[in-house]
């Protein structure tokens, strides 16, 4: 009898095991707590307004509470690095971006991640693209024109962006390389001195992101030549992608959730199919449209595939251009 019952038991806990390794046998019972969001920059960034907007979606539909926490510090490398360290159970993801996991990699020193090995990509959010505009008084009116007049005036052409080595910058140098001309770089620390500076007319021209530059846009002191997306952007339909004239030339970024490695497969596509309802949303939708962002609806296997893909981009184009890490 003794012997039977220790079958049983002995049968029962096979049982338990092999279910633990079929589909859908961790997300079962989870969430059991609390879901915590590391989101690596300052409120109202856009990693962090996104979050924000799905943070109540998630808890509602996941039945456990959904915390934003911002941690700041090493443009986002210092948060990514806490969401390396956790826990692989699905209680805490980061919001991460193309920066951060695909440019910094290759640009920073003391980088506290590996960005293909420490991270489990979850779900790809939006994506985006770099605007470029110049003073209203530049010696050029169009995307075109200015291709021609770096060309014919090498080095005279002055431009912004946002921190040396960023993405911003490195979107400049692949247009350069890709179009065959020289400019003058310009860094700077934010966009809103880049925008007065460009303005001013201080700077020819610039590189930045939607958010940051609407305000110098709108102003109507510089002109909107192009975006760096492979197509015109629908926030600006009568404005050029770069692509247009410069064949082979695509700066896009993204935002999305990655967890740390080892997450259960399941979890991750749980967590995907959520986050994504969440994102398309109609609210989501036309908050994001209306700043200068496309919502994606992507697989886990999607986005592994993107990350890698752009982590190789510009780790290729830093080695071309020369720069060393800082």
């Amino acid at each position: 009898m003794k012997r039977r019952n220790i079958m049983v038991l002995v049968a029962a806990a096979l049982a338990v095991a092999m279910g633990a390794g079929t589909p859908g046998a961790w997300a079962q019972g989870y969430p059991s707590k609390p879901i915590k969001i590391i989101v690596p920059f300052p409120p109202g960034n856009t990693v962090d307004t996104q979050s924000r907007l799905i943070g109540p979606k998630l808890t509602e539909r996941l039945g456990q509470p959904v915390i934003v926490e911002n941690r700041l510090g090493a443009s986002g490398m210092l948060g990514m690095g806490v969401v390396a360290k956790a826990a692989p159970d699905g209680y805490t993801i980061g919001a991460g971006q193309g920066g951060n996991l695909c440019v910094l990699p290759h640009t920073s020193k003391n980088v506290p991640y590996d960005a293909l090995k420490d991270f489990q990509p979850i779900a790809l959010t939006t994506t985006n693209y770099l605007v470029i505009y110049a003073h209203a008084g530049a010696p050029f009116k169009t995307f075109p024109e200015m291709i021609a007049y770096a060309k014919a005036n090498p080095g005279k052409m002055t431009v912004a962006t946002n921190g040396e080595g960023g993405f911003p910058h490195l979107a400049m140098e692949h247009l350069r390389l890709t179009a065959g001309f020289t400019y003058n770089y310009i860094p700077y620390k934010g966009s809103a001195q880049i925008g007065t500076d460009v303005m001013g007319g201080q700077v020819m021209m610039a590189f930045d992101g939607v958010a940051g530059a609407l305000p110098a846009i709108r102003s109507g002191k510089v002109n909107l030549l192009a975006v760096t997306s492979k197509k015109r952007a629908a926030f600006w339909p009568d404005k050029p992608s770069a692509a247009e004239f410069v064949p082979g030339y695509d700066s896009g970024g993204w935002f999305g959730f990655v967890a740390p490695a080892g997450i259960p497969r399941d979890i991750a596509v749980k967590l995907n199919a959520e986050i994504n309802r969440a994102m398309n949303a109609p609210e989501a939708v036309e908050k994001m449209v209306n700043s200068g962002m496309v919502v994606a609806n992507e697989s886990v296997q999607y986005f592994e595939d993107l990350i890698k893909h752009d982590y190789a981009k510009y780790g290729k184009l830093v080695r071309d251009i020369g720069f060393k890490p800082q």
